[in-house]
Parts: C-alpha cells; sequence; structure tokens
C-alpha cells in the first residue's frame, strides 16, 4: 500500500527546524492540515495549487479529509507541534486510519526543548498533557471530571513532571491548584515560552505562589520538580491517632482493626471506585483512596463537625483522588458513578435505601461492605439481603488492646462491630419500589 499521508512534527521557527526529508515532504503534497499558526509557518513553502485545512475544533474531521483525498490520488501532511507521537495527533489519527497508509515523520519534542534550555535530564521525567476542555479554576477535592485531575494524580506519583499546557489549562492556573493542595512548598517550577521563536523565554526565577499570580506568553511548557524525592506514603493501617478525630466524643472513626478487615473485604483494586457513606473522620475512606491509585474516593458526610474534620485529614495526609461532599446520603448519590465497593459506616436511619441503592449501583462482582453495632441494623441489612437474593456473610470482630497501668499493662476490650459483606447474587430480585 502506498503512503500519501505524513504526519510531520514542525516547530515554531518554520522551515529552520526541519529536516530535509520533512521539508521534501511537505513540499510534495497537495493538502495540508494543520492550525492557523502552524499553517502561517509555511504558506510560502507549499507547491502551486496545494490547499490548506485548519483543523481547530475539527480533529474527529481529519480521518474524512484524509480518506477523501488519497481516494481522489491525492497526498497530505498533517502538521503537529514537535514529536506527533508525545500526546500528540498521530496517536489519535493513528486510530482512525489503517497501517500503511500514513507516515510519522517526528521533530523534537517542546519537552526535550525545554529540559535543554534549563539543563535538566528529561529521560525520568512524567509527561503529561492538560489540552483537555475547560473546566475551569480547581476547587479543592475536584475529581476526575476536572481537566487538571490528571496532573495532580501524576504529580502525586512523580519527582519530576513535565506538563504540555493548553490556552485554558495555562500555568498560572496550575499553579494555583499546587497551592490549593498544599504541595507548592516541595517543588520548584520553570515555564518555557515560545520556544525556537525570536521571543523565545525560560521563566525560572519564581516561586510556586509566585507564578499563581503571574500570566505566561503562549505556547509554553510548564516544569515541575522537587529536588527532595517525596517520602512513599503509608498505605494501609494507620494509627487512629494518625486522623483528626471530634472531641470530646473521641472516637467517633472506623478502628484501626475495623478499618484493616473492612478494607480487605471491600477487595479494592488499583483502580476502584468507592463510595464511603458516613464518612466520619475520613479514616477509611481516605486508605481506600491510597490502595486505589489509578481511582477515586467518593465520601458524603451529615454532620459538618465531622465533615470539617474529614477534609482536614485529608489534607494533612496528602490523598488527592477523594472528594468529599456534605448530605445526608441517598441523596445526592446519583452524580456519583457506578462503585467497584461501597462501604457504609453510618446510614443516619437510611440503612435500607443505602442498601437497596447500592445493589443496584454496583458494577459487576463489586462489594457492599458495613460496619453495625446495633441488633436492629444487623437484622434490617440481613433481611432485606435475604429478600433480595444477595450473597452475603458476616463476620463480628472484637479487639482489646494494651493499655498501661501503673508500671504494668492490661488489655482493654473495644466495642465489638459486625462486619457485613454483600454481593449481587445470581438471582438479585427488583422490590415493589423499582428497586433492583
Amino acid at each position: 500500500m502506498t503512503t500519501s499521508c505524513y504526519i510531520i512534527g514542525v516547530l515554531d521557527n518554520g522551515i529552520a527546524g526541519l529536516t530535509p526529508e520533512a521539508l521534501a515532504r511537505l513540499r510534495g503534497v497537495d493538502l495540508v492540515i494543520g492550525s492557523a499558526r502552524t499553517l502561517a509557518l509555511f504558506t510560502d513553502q507549499l507547491r502551486t495549487g496545494a490547499r490548506t485545512r485548519e483543523l481547530t475544533g475539527q480533529l474527529e474531521k481529519i480521518p474524512d479529509w484524509i480518506r477523501e483525498a488519497q481516494a481522489q490520488g491525492h497526498s497530505v501532511a498533517v502538521l503537529a507541534t514537535g514529536d506527533p507521537w508525545c500526546h500528540g495527533i498521530a496517536g489519535t489519527l493513528g486510530a482512525w486510519l489503517m497501517p500503511g497508509t500514513y507516515e510519522v515523520v517526528p521533530n523534537v519534542s517542546t519537552v526535550q526543548l525545554a529540559c535543554a534550555r534549563l539543563g535538566l535530564a528529561w529521560q525520568d521525567m512524567r509527561i503529561v498533557s492538560v489540552h483537555r476542555g475547560d473546566t475551569g479554576e480547581w476547587h479543592e477535592g475536584a475529581g476526575p471530571e476536572h481537566g487538571l485531575y490528571p496532573m495532580l494524580r501524576a504529580l502525586d506519583r512523580n519527582d519530576r513532571l513535565a506538563v504540555l499546557t493548553s490556552p485554558d489549562n495555562t500555568p498560572d492556573r496550575i499553579a494555583r491548584m499546587v497551592v490549593a493542595e498544599g504541595l507548592d512548598e516541595d517543588l520548584r517550577l520553570a515555564v518555557a515560552e515560545r520556544l525556537t521563536r525570536d521571543d523565545e523565554r525560560i521563566v525560572s526565577d519564581c516561586t510556586v505562589k509566585e507564578a499563581a499570580a503571574r500570566r505566561f506568553a503562549d505556547p509554553n511548557v510548564l516544569l515541575l520538580w522537587r529536588e527532595i524525592p517525596r517520602r512513599r506514603a503509608v498505605l494501609f493501617g494507620l494509627a487512629d491517632d494518625a486522623y483528626l478525630q471530634r472531641r470530646p466524643q473521641r472516637g467517633l472513626i472506623t478502628r484501626r482493626e475495623i478499618r484493616a478487615v473492612s478494607l480487605a473485604r471491600l477487595a479494592l483494586r488499583a483502580d476502584s471506585i468507592v463510595w464511603d457513606v458516613g464518612a466520619g473522620s475520613g479514616a477509611l475512606g481516605l486508605e481506600a483512596a491510597r490502595l486505589c491509585a489509578d481511582g477515586h474516593v467518593y465520601a458524603i458526610e451529615q454532620n459538618p463537625a465531622d465533615l470539617k474534620i474529614a477534609a482536614y485529614n485529608r489534607h494533612r495526609l496528602g490523598v488527592h483522588n477523594y472528594s468529599l461532599v456534605q448530605g445526608k446520603a441517598p441523596a445526592g448519590l446519583d452524580a456519583w458513578p457506578d462503585p467497584d465497593a461501597v462501604f457504609i459506616g453510618g446510614s443516619g436511619g437510611e440503612l435500607a435505601a443505602l442498601i437497596r441503592l447500592g445493589l443496584q449501583r454496583l458494577r459487576p462482582q463489586g462489594r457492599l461492605v458495613m460496619n453495625l453495632v446495633t441488633f436492629e441494623n444487623l437484622g434490617t441489612a440481613i433481611t432485606l439481603l435475604k429478600a433480595s437474593g444477595a450473597v452475603w456473610d458476616v463476620t463480628q470482630l472484637q479487639a482489646s488492646r494494651s493499655r498501661s497501668v501503673l508500671d504494668m499493662h492490661r488489655l482493654a476490650a473495644e466495642n465489638p462491630v459486625w462486619i457485613l459483606c454483600a454481593q449481587v447474587g445470581e438471582n438479585h430480585q427488583i422490590d415493589t419500589n423499582g428497586h433492583k
């Protein structure tokens, strides 16, 4: 099959940034597709009669343009910035076009250029693109629906980050997110503006907090790095005292022993979506978020004092894949994505409704886990699970902890807890109210 489409990496210095091979490809085609900015760089280099098409906002039409031109015996060049395979258009077009019908002619990536200007090695940098729709300014606790969420998660797990910014998700907006999440003290920042142009500038003389109040010329690449590598967080089994708890009613927390077994019964995976209903101090949901590094925890708490404490614990522990809202479940849960795991730590008198909703919304092989301390709630839950055809089991857990008595030690018993675990059964029924 003859190649008649070329995806060519270009830079803002025009033909000076092209190899002879790439320039020859560009000069020989009948149709050139690119952004208005890149097309303007090469207008005087195109063959007589060659047509151009501007791609901004029309990405999904490009494969049809290419196929139409090829059907007419015409050749095509698609212009992309830097290396088209590095968060570029090649990945998208490669999924739409038949193999063998196109050739990628790469260039130096803007990340390589930015790191070269600053004298930074880039082989261990995580490269992230924020070329997503404009979802506005970051707010603490935002989830996967926000365009900057993937970048924040990458920052949690990497000490060196290169960010391909956009006109909406700019370096100053990203810096404001970093400040809001309390990460700015650990990071250094540099912005490479208008690389390869006559007005190129490298900004590396400001802190992240200062960058949050500045504007930077577009296009640009943002670099963030830690001079002192981050400490690896404890994922599981934190002491109860690691969490702020409400006083004088100290103890409104899922205790470590109960927390460990409950998390085990949730059968979490790295990418699990978790609901934490009745978050309390946030202990179980925050540890679930650490275990689900590629997933997300959605938590709800109706008590304002506990909500404030859970938010504080989230911030202090630096957990960012955890969204917390105030409310009385099940109200508001319709807006959450279907979960792989549901934990009910407090029901606010709505246990039956929460069990029905949990079973209805669970993804295949999902788990519903409840912590219960009263006979009445245990009876309600078992009766409902039996009627629904769910598969369930109960574990009673009662731990004793050592306590000092003068210069000796004794055991002091904690309150027993029933840990009820359920899954949707093959004969899961729909009740008369339409609930599964």
